[in-house]
């Protein structure tokens, strides 16, 4: 065990580690040591540690923080896309061009751009929804390589139809359209486009707003926010929100409520929680918990919003406060937060393992590294990529490698080699 311990503590980290990205982003904005230090609320020291590699950054309200301050794109900071060659990554990478050339055809389709011709010969809208059902059941199933995979030529026949077909047939067309494009943006976000993410984001709202749908664009704002709160921007994602919850009233309330605007708003509720926790605004982070859970207990145990891609119901709310709770510096609350709730019963393994990597880091800041360990590597095993490119499971694991966990040595080690963490 003492040789693997050695093995793992001694293996140099990637030069290019986010320390160094601050180190570069302070010196440009022209402040020192002690004044962004001073800024973050943390001693000269500590922000030495993170410049040097020895302090890693596992808080998004931390980095946040440092981006706006140092007016840098968070992602920058965290150094992605990371371009992982294991577990199907270099796969994943490679279709990215071609959901980019997708994602922009599709743009200027439903910009009523004049001169665009099929790229393909029309597919029968039967088969596009038996395609777009294989990529929502990989993106449920955390399969980002198989998602990349799928998305290409789905987008493409899309377009086609849009193209092609008129009448009700066209709108549904367009009613898939805006589903590819949905399940694009989370894709391209964990792949670390969050720029791409954001274009695709913006079809899926042109598609929802030609079928005129209110629930549709309630949904696609919820992607907006996923797609906001990649690239840091709190203040504008709880803006999205407030504007579809607004929207949603008439659907949400009195005798014309309907359970899809009740879980819609539910879900807008969790992405609020999550831009107020990275912004450091406990209170309302909390309180939008509580409001996304009254809606979940109102929905009953039983439900789970696959139809709309957020997966919206108790256990989802479990999810986010797990990662709220890390986010405010209450990783107890956080994962005591939703009572009586089986995390294992929620139908995507996506959150699943979302809730992993964030019970993982709730557990390493309660002391108990050695259980951290161990959930990562659980969550890792049951969907590689998804954790091996999450930004604050690999803060995790190269914190964890900086204290040592003799007990789980194998383990760790396994992890920094599939993170391609060392040089």
């Amino acid at each position: 065990m003492d040789e693997v311990r050695t093995e793992y503590t001694s293996m140099p980290l990637n030069s290019e580690h986010i320390g160094a990205r601050v180190r570069i982003a302070r010196n440009a904005a022209g402040l020192t040591q002690v004044e962004l230090a001073g800024f973050l609320g943390r001693a000269e020291s500590w922000m030495a540690n993170v410049e040097s590699g020895r302090q890693p950054l596992d808080r998004y309200s931390v980095i946040t923080a440092i981006a706006d301050r140092c007016d840098v794109d968070v992602v920058w900071l965290l150094g992605q896309p990371y371009r992982l060659q294991r577990a199907g990554g270099s796969l994943a990478h490679a279709h990215v061009p071609a959901v980019r050339t997708g994602i922009r055809r599709a743009s200027l389709i439903l910009s009523g751009h004049p001169g665009l011709a099929p790229q393909g010969a029309p597919v029968e809208l039967d088969r596009l929804r038996g395609q777009s059902r294989r990529a929502n059941a990989a993106r449920q199933a955390a399969n980002l390589p198989g998602v990349a995979t799928l998305l290409p030529p789905l987008i493409e026949d899309l377009n086609t139809a849009v193209l092609t077909l008129t009448g009700h047939q066209r709108d549904e067309a367009l009613r898939l359209l805006v589903d590819a494009a949905r399940t694009a943006r989370m894709c391209l976000n964990q792949l670390g486009y969050p720029d791409l993410a954001w274009s695709a984001a913006e079809v899926a709202a042109s598609a929802a707003a030609a079928v005129d749908d209110p629930l549709m664009r309630a949904a696609v704002a919820w992607d907006r926010c996923g797609a906001l709160l990649h690239q840091a921007s709190n203040r504008e994602t709880i803006a999205v929100a407030e504007a579809a919850l607004r929207d949603l009233e008439p659907y949400a309330t009195g005798g014309a409520t309907t359970r899809a605007a009740m879980s819609l708003r539910g879900a807008l509720h969790l992405r609020c929680s999550i831009a107020h926790a990275r912004a450091g605004q406990k209170d309302d982070a909390w309180a939008r918990i509580s409001a996304a859970l009254e809606d979940a207990d109102q929905l009953g145990d039983g439900w789970y919003d696959l139809a709309n891609h957020t997966v919206f119901g108790r256990g989802v709310v479990a999810v986010h406060a797990a990662e709220a709770g890390v986010e405010v510096d209450e990783p107890d609350r956080g994962l005591r937060r939703v009572p009586e709730v089986d995390i294992h019963e929620v139908p995507s393994k996506e959150r699943r393992t979302h809730y992993a990597i964030d019970e993982a880091r709730a557990m390493h800041r309660m002391g108990r590294s050695s259980a951290a360990v161990v959930k990562l590597r659980e969550a890792a095993t049951a969907a590689p990529h998804y954790v091996y490119a999450d930004p604050m499971s690999r803060a995790l694991v190269t914190e964890l490698v900086q204290i040592g966990v003799p007990s789980q040595a194998a383990a760790l080690s396994g992890l920094i080699r599939n993170m391609e963490l060392v040089q």
